[in-house]
């Protein structure tokens, strides 16, 4: 396939190569040489998000998750690799929706729920192609036929089955909490998925009755009516709780009331503070705990309520100035900090500042406890705790665990409209006083529901209902909000794998045989979105774990330790420096140096460098090809001395490497290999050995005299041993480097020939 005379051309080759596995079908892992006798390994990818094309951080992955699969492959294991991608629901509506207002200057909208989903449809299938097509480029063997996708028939047949074995179960329920809610986006966001900002922002000391209050953000002050305290606080022992007090407050006069608990920090500013039980959740949680009423100051939209007074309708960010001078006209700022910096709460995906707001939502309860026996909080701390799952580094284990231990019911639902939509259906008839804004929209051919009591009565199927089974009335409608993405992910491992099944067939084939996968590999920064979302829903879904090892790789930085970024125009994109550098070049830089749990530094003169590696590779290949043409490599010759010591070297640097590689130290394995290869075997055995494979055939050699026949047993010696010393090299490099090498190993001569990728690993 490549011209072995030519100097090596990736840009030519990796194609070539690429198609040549997988018209082999050994991607595939029942077409596997013995398939029946191996042991499965299976890897499932986390599927990139459909939002445009991988970066950096995406092609760590690939490529560590490829070195894992091919070194297991070449071990005997009946490896399988899941490709497959992610609707990302919010991130990918946002960017549409961008899109769609910056050339149209329309809004989603004014398009039409049919029309927008269309629209996204088509930009997120644009998207999958772009990344497949990444991912080959990239070399992974990634088994194709079973590739998935989070919004595909299957995976939405799953989410459904599993939101009702929830529902059924009393873990997912709809109340009334603090959420985290997007002005911007108009949605909902998760725990997870907040972004925290450092922000400088005055603080002001506030004077409220006999107290001093403080604040950074005064237009959330309106409705507060409880001025809270510890009850052990020796300065505020002679106000006693539930004591009523008289108030100047911003819009005049108030009846404030004294509220004594243990929540308060005593040594954060004077110890006192006021309460706003609707935007905030620890206020929330204390009013709840002394059963205190609350109000709504601040609308979805992030304007102020009627409450608000003459700043009604303003947005916060307007309003927040004015309040603070007409606290100021009336004596009530005692103090302001200019220097104060407090942290921001963003939504990550795209979306604007939070605003946390009250509100009826989806949830599912981390605290109950299921099939009697425990809660889903316990279910995620025992597995790690048991070692069922191993955490690596370990280091992150107490990350892991003060997550876990801090975790807060999930809210599962969202305000927008691409994603799977939430499997509960209300007859309109048996909730005519529940359910409010029911109308039929002739241009988006849509259902609207702008209201739902939570006392109505939910009709919660896997199928859709052709009728109310109360009333058997036809007039049904679905609830609008769509499901956390990180819902249908959390079933990956075992949705990819054919579940939910029939019991009554038994579990299917790939669910028996390759679950639980062996190793989930992803970056550290989304332990909490997914990990602990998959340890979730298959301790309670399977009664099983997901993954045996959880890999965690560092964030991608540039040379000097920055984050990449388009404005400091630092990016690096992987397709960009596969295709000038090769994808071998690009890989073996994502590696090398890259401990897991530590970020990597990263520039193109590092991939430059590996680029003349595999030309390096290809030389030396060539050369030792050349000078060993005829050779009976099935024969075992008598090794001359200083080849024995040299093949023995070779052993003791294989086992090295095999115990990196199954210690996950790959970036020791492949520094290791990378030396050898160019400085023990290219610079100095190669070197070492030219002049015996060009000796005369009597006279001198290069240990002295020798016989015509000591100098040929010499010459084959030399030879035997470069050509094991390549073909073992080039099995040990294969994993990090695997499009030259396969390339090479073309080139090498052999009775049974078959691919590289399926040899056996060198002992």
């Amino acid at each position: 396939m490549s011209d072995f005379s030519k100097p090596y051309n990736p840009q030519e080759t990796e194609p070539k190569i690429y198609n040549l596995w997988l018209k082999s079908g050994v991607f595939t892992p029942e077409n596997l040489p013995d398939a029946d006798k191996r042991k499965p390994y299976t890897i499932v990818l986390p599927p990139p998000n459909v939002t445009g094309t991988l970066h950096i951080g995406h092609a760590v992955m690939l490529a560590i998750q490829d070195i894992l699969i091919r070194f297991e492959r070449m071990r005997g294991k009946k490896t399988l690799w899941i490709p497959g991608t992610d609707h990302a629901a919010i991130a990918t509506q946002e960017k549409v929706e961008k899109e769609i207002y910056k050339k149209e200057g329309k809004s989603r909208h004014d398009l039409g729920r049919e029309e927008f989903l269309r629209r996204v449809e088509s930009f997120a299938q644009e998207s999958h192609d772009t990344i497949v097509h990444q991912i080959k480029k990239m070399g992974c063997s990634m088994d194709w036929s079973r590739e998935a996708y989070t919004l595909d028939e299957k995976r939405s047949l799953a989410v459904r089955t599993a939101f009702k074995r929830m529902y059924d179960a009393g873990l997912i329920y709809r109340g009334w909490r603090i959420v985290n809610w997007d002005p911007k986006l108009q949605t909902t966001v998760s725990d997870d998925e907040i972004e925290w900002k450092e922000e400088k922002a005055p603080f002001y000391y506030l004077k409220y009755g006999p107290f001093v209050i403080g604040t950074a953000r005064p237009e959330t002050k309106f409705g507060d009516k409880y001025v809270v305290m510890h009850p052990d606080d020796e300065r505020y022992k002679n106000y006693a709780h539930g004591q009523k007090i008289e108030v100047e407050w911003i819009n005049g006069t108030i009846t404030a009331i004294i509220i004594k608990d243990e929540a308060v920090d005593r040594e954060f500013g004077t110890g006192v503070m006021t309460i706003t039980p609707w935007h905030d959740a620890t206020d929330f949680e204390i009013a709840q705990r002394h059963n205190l009423q609350g109000e709504r100051i601040i609308d979805l939209m992030g304007k102020l309520l009627p409450i608000a007074g003459d700043f009604k309708g303003q947005h916060i960010t307007k309003a927040r100035p004015l309040i603070v001078e007409k606290l100021k006209e009336k004596g009530l700022v005692r103090d302001v900090d200019e220097k104060y910096v407090h942290r921001v709460a963003t939504n990550s995906r795209g979306g604007g500042t939070i605003e946390p707001q009250m509100k009826l939502q989806w949830f599912v309860d981390v605290n109950k406890k299921y099939h009697s026996e425990k809660t889903l909080k316990e279910h995620m701390l025992s597995v790690i705790k048991t070692g069922q799952i191993k955490i690596l580094p370990d280091r992150f284990e107490k990350i892991y665990f003060h997550w876990i231990h801090n975790l807060r019911d999930w809210c599962i639902s969202r305000q927008i409209w691409y994603g799977h939509q939430i499997p509960v259906w209300y007859c309109t008839d048996c909730n005519t006083d529940k359910i409010g804004g029911v109308k039929w929209d002739h241009e988006s051919k849509w259902h609207s529901i702008t209201h739902i009591d939570d006392d109505a009565t939910k009709i919660v199927v896997i199928e859709q209902p052709k009728e109310c089974p109360v009333c058997k009335s036809k007039n049904l409608h679905q609830d609008p909000d769509t499901l956390d993405t990180w819902f249908s992910s959390g079933l990956w491992t075992f949705s990819t794998l054919g579940w939910p099944f029939d019991a009554a067939q038994g579990k299917p084939a790939d669910l028996k045989m390759y679950h639980p996968t062996d190793v989930l590999e992803t970056g550290y920064d989304i332990i909490f979105f997914w990990v602990a979302r998959m340890i979730l829903m298959t301790g309670f879904l399977l009664d099983d774990i997901p993954f045996k090892t959880v890999y965690l790789h560092g964030l991608v930085r540039d040379s000097q330790g920055r984050k990449m970024s388009k404005s400091l125009g630092n990016i690096i994109d992987p397709l960009t420096m596969s295709e000038k550098y090769g994808a071998d070049a690009t890989r073996l830089s994502l590696i090398i140096g890259n401990a897991p749990g530590n970020d990597l530094r990263m520039s193109e003169d590092k991939i430059r460098g590996y680029r003349n590696f595999a030309n390096k590779i290809w030389n030396a290949s060539r050369f030792v090809l050349e000078n060993t043409q005829g050779i009976d490599t099935s024969l075992s010759p008598s090794f001359a001395e200083q080849d024995q010591k040299i093949l023995s070297e070779l052993k003791r640097m294989v086992e090295e490497v095999t115990q990196d590689m199954e210690n996950f130290k790959f970036y020791l394995a492949a520094e290791k290999i990378y030396h050898y290869f160019w400085h023990t075997f290219a610079d100095t055995i190669i070197e070492g050995a030219k002049p015996r494979l060009s000796a005369p055939a009597q006279g001198w050699s290069a240990s002295g005299r020798k016989s015509e026949e000591e100098n040929t047993q010499d010459k084959t010696s030399a030879q035997y041993m470069l050509r094991e010393v390549l073909t073992t090299c080039l099995k040990l490099l294969h994993p990090f480097m695997p499009f030259v090498t396969e390339a090479v190993w073309e080139q090498v001569p052999q009775k049974s020939k078959q691919l590289l990728m399926v040899e056996k690993w060198p002992k």
